[in-house]
């Protein structure tokens, strides 16, 4: 990445957080007619989700100086909104919890914030709503610190999800391995093909949604009377590892030998470290490799069959 783009991009970030910092400041605007901080009313928030945290949890979940927590806990305790008793696990550590009066106190502040977030989503239409929280849950996956490992649910394709994926895989893999045009051609073959034939009977095809975003995909299709190929086989990079992929995977098998077929096919490149490790675990076998010039690039192609 040259300098000119590293700092394009730093800009872009800076410019978003100064547009939602000015919204949030919007949002919240109730909270300079309360006895509470916006802080305070991180600390309540969390403490009402019925559960007991210690203070160092809380801290970390919030990102509060410890110091500084310490000294808000105390005035809530003063105040009557939380109650301390010591931990069954570590009698080092108090367990917070609110008290009756806490979550009165509380509860007209998440009215106030909920009625004004509903406000806020209330100006777009449904299908824009949708794409905002998605967006905001990208950010949040993105920026995490460690990948969630929430359930993941496979389900066939919405209206549209056919073409993302086309856009998502094509888009990935020029950034990534500087694959042409092609190779988005041979995507959209692939779902015109699965959609125009539309046999549920003998093909199929799943996406994998956490927490509402798409987060990988794959389509098995029928090649002849007895063999079907697996395609659209992808993970998002960022939650790699976690399971979904040998999901998806074995999906396509369970499928297939419900279908009738006797044998199931998967072609890649050798770069690919992820969809070889996937056969492998699920049983498939290296059929045969071939170097080819495909999608712009001098590729070792490789074809993986499981006997079923």
């Amino acid at each position: 990445m040259t300098d000119s783009e590293a700092r394009r991009r730093a800009q872009a970030v800076r410019h978003f957080n100064r547009f939602y910092t000015q919204h949030i400041g919007a949002l919240h605007e109730h909270l300079t007619r309360s006895a509470f901080s916006l802080t305070e009313v991180r600390v309540l928030h969390e403490l009402s989700r019925e559960r007991a945290q210690t203070a160092s949890v809380l801290g970390r979940s919030l990102g509060l100086d410890s110091g500084y927590l310490s000294r808000l806990l105390t005035s809530f305790e003063r105040r009557d909104l939380i109650t301390r008793r010591p931990s069954d696990l570590d009698a080092r550590q108090s367990l917070i919890a609110l008290t009756d009066h806490g979550h009165a106190a509380y509860a007209p502040l998440d009215a106030a914030a909920i009625e004004e977030v509903s406000a806020l989503l209330g100006s777009l239409t449904a299908l824009s709503q949708e794409q905002l929280i998605t967006a905001m849950k990208l950010i949040e996956r993105l920026l995490g610190d460690k990948p969630k490992h929430d359930l993941v649910t496979l389900r066939q394709p919405r209206a549209g999800e056919c073409g993302w994926l086309v856009h998502r895989q094509a888009q990935w893999f020029a950034a990534e391995y500087g694959w042409d045009q092609s190779f988005e051609g041979l995507l959209a073959r692939v779902v015109a093909d699965y959609t125009q034939r539309n046999d549920p009977l003998r093909e199929m095809c799943w996406v994998a949604e956490q927490e509402g975003m798409v987060v990988g995909s794959v389509c098995i299709v029928g090649v002849s009377t007895t063999v079907a190929g697996v395609r659209l086989l992808w993970v998002e990079p960022d939650v790699q590892r976690l399971g979904i992929g040998t999901q998806l995977l074995s999906e396509c098998v369970r499928f297939a030998r419900r279908a009738g077929y006797t044998k199931l096919t998967l072609t890649t490149a050798s770069m690919l470290a992820q969809p070889r490790r996937l056969c492998e675990r699920a049983g498939f076998r290296l059929a045969g490799t071939a170097a080819e010039r495909r999608f712009g690039k001098d590729l070792i192609i490789e074809r993986w069959e499981l006997e079923l």
